[in-house]
């Protein structure tokens, strides 16, 4: 068994008549369509997902350790911290 094409006969296609486009009530059948589901990528269901934890904890840690870091520092040039 062949298969159909999913185009249109070219012999039943509508004529163009003038420089208007197609005379009025002359519309192409419609063809066969592969196209796929408009919604390709659906939304996450959690508003937050394990990487975007995980990397709010990262940036979390990095700055809690530089807040320390530069606390410190000015501890020490203050003269309060003289033993480190």
């Amino acid at each position: 068994m062949t298969a159909l094409p999913p185009d249109p006969d070219p012999a039943e296609i509508p004529t163009v008549g003038d420089a208007h486009g197609v005379e009025p009530g002359e519309t192409p059948p419609d063809s066969g369509s592969t196209a796929q589901s408009a919604n390709q990528d659906p939304p996450p269901r959690r508003r937050m997902t394990p990487v975007g934890v995980a990397a709010l904890i990262a940036v979390g840690l990095l700055f809690t350790i530089f807040l320390i870091v530069s606390v410190v520092y000015l501890l020490q040039v203050a003269g309060v911290l003289d033993r480190w």
